[in-house]
């Protein structure tokens, strides 16, 4: 039988030779999937990645990732989110309904802290802020509707590192479910299911991308019924990242323990420069000694992001730490962290956890190391404090 020639352009008869390897994995593209009989299509089940039923549910290269992930975290199962911020959101619905409380550090990501005043707040589900410096506390702290308590280590901007043993150890008595926001860690400077953690979510936007070009977020876990729990959450909320997202991921994640290592060690460079300068009345980066929850860092991390705050002394006007922002070269101001680009960002410490807290005062300015020769990144500083602040010594 003929057919015409539009017919086999479609359904052309040659399939490609079996066997090609290659360094990296191969992006699959689609919506539809075939199937090649209708035994398949009621055997195949998504769930546990044993075949293939539809492109929002999984293909070769998003299944490669998320398996590379969960190895990343020491889980057993992850999925794949459109960014950081709709990773927690799919934990927070996955797990909590009307009625329920979910409670956060009070230096929580921004973000998380809106969604839970905003979004889970209309759906019925309250929210409380604690302090994650006090463990005691902490413990008091958890009520007979506390489904969920959120972690972060360190807090978001402020810097603080939690004892994050006491604190899902004060969890786990009550029976309430734990989930770590593990984007600084990178699930390497520290194991977080050792901890004792039920979910470990990331911003794969930041260090397992490291290019500042690719949005996504992941969920890992350890047990089954709970990863079938979020994965049919996950479903029906039509959650889903693009392949050639996921293929840019993967050919990031061979280079991250050398990216982390990299920042981290720039990081402490520059910081323990700055921590020097007479401008600088206080370095915030967790590996320095007498920094807040320290103590806690040393004894559970083996690392550190490139990332870290100062607090530029009083004496200097809003107006001229702005001046000394805008006079920056090399840094350039922006959000999200762990690209090739240094970034600098100022927060207004009043609004913050932490003000009038453990000697927490003055102008708080939040740094990221990218790749930049730490000598011109100093060099940067040092004229844009000449620039901006005014009466500041030489570097």
């Amino acid at each position: 039988m003929t057919r015409e020639l539009a017919t086999d352009l479609i359904h052309h008869p040659y399939k490609p030779p079996e066997g090609f390897e290659a360094p990296q994995v191969a992006v699959h593209k689609a919506s539809t999937i075939f199937f090649p009989n209708v035994a398949a299509v009621r055997a195949r089940d998504w769930r546990y990645k044993n075949g293939y039923t539809y492109g929002l549910h999984g293909t070769p290269t998003t299944f490669t990732l998320e398996e590379r992930i969960a190895t990343l975290e020491g889980g057993k199962q992850c999925v794949l989110a459109p960014s950081g911020l709709a990773a927690i959101m799919l934990v927070d619905l996955a797990l909590l309904a009307p009625g329920d409380e979910v409670l956060l550090p009070n230096n929580v990501y921004g973000p998380s802290r809106e969604l839970a005043r905003q979004e889970l707040a209309r759906w019925g589900i309250t929210h409380r802020l604690y302090d994650p410096m006090d463990a005691a506390a902490f413990a008091r702290a958890i009520g007979p509707n506390t489904k969920l308590v959120w972690l972060e280590a360190p807090g978001s901007v402020t810097m603080e590192f939690p004892d994050l043993t006491g604190l899902v150890a004060a969890a786990k008595a009550r029976g309430v479910m734990t989930a770590l926001d593990n984007t600084w860690g990178a699930g390497l400077a520290f194991r977080a299911f050792d901890v004792g953690l039920d979910i470990v979510m990331q911003a794969l936007t930041k260090y397992p991308s490291g290019g500042a070009d690719v949005l996504m977020g992941s969920v890992t876990t350890r047990d089954q019924s709970l990863h079938e729990m979020i994965k049919l959450t996950h479903m029906r909320l039509g959650i889903g990242v693009g392949a050639n997202d996921a293929e840019l991921m993967l050919r990031s994640l061979a280079t991250l323990p050398l990216r982390y290592e990299a920042q981290d060690a720039a990081g402490r460079q520059l910081a323990g420069w700055l921590a020097r300068r007479p401008e600088v009345l206080r370095v915030l980066h967790p590996a320095f000694e007498g920094a807040p929850g320290h103590a806690h860092w040393r004894s559970t991390c083996s690392g550190a992001a490139g990332l870290f705050s100062i607090l530029i002394d009083p004496r200097y006007t809003a107006e001229q730490v702005d001046r000394f922002i805008d006079a920056l070269r090399l840094f350039k101001i922006g959000y999200s962290w762990a690209g090739p680009v240094s970034l600098v960002v100022p927060y207004d410490l009043a609004s913050m956890r932490g003000a009038g807290r453990g000697g927490l005062r003055g102008h708080l300015v939040r740094f990221s190391m990218g790749f930049e020769a730490v000598a011109d990144l100093q060099a940067d500083i040092a004229q844009a404090m000449a620039l901006g602040l005014g009466d500041s010594e030489g570097a």
